[in-house]
């Protein structure tokens, strides 16, 4: 943001700060969201490098299409454990998994 507009916002009254202070979270509850948002990402970069749809993915790790979309948009009800078992289904390594989150 630029610094007069910051000013312009801050001189009306509105607070200008991180989504971590908005949400309060803890670093610990940031650093868990950064992760997770992490592998979801990479989820979808693998999946689209192998041309697969979300459809052909879903069958290949037997759960639903709209599962994968859940997956790929960092939603809060899909586990890390199940970002890192569909990672692994599309040939990631140990060592993906570990650049995915680095």
């Amino acid at each position: 943001m630029k610094a007069a507009k910051r000013t312009k916002l801050e001189a009306n009254g509105w607070k200008i700060g991180s989504a971590d202070e908005f949400l309060n979270l803890s670093p610990e509850e940031s650093v868990y969201i950064e992760l997770k948002l992490s592998l979801s990402k990479s989820l979808k970069q693998r999946r689209s490098k192998e041309n697969l749809s979300q459809v052909e993915f879903a069958k290949l790790v037997k759960t639903s299409q709209s599962r994968v979309a859940k997956m790929e948009a960092g939603d809060p009800s899909v586990s890390i454990d199940l970002l890192v078992k569909s990672l692994i289904a599309l040939g990631a390594s140990p060592k993906d998994l570990a650049n995915a989150i680095s």
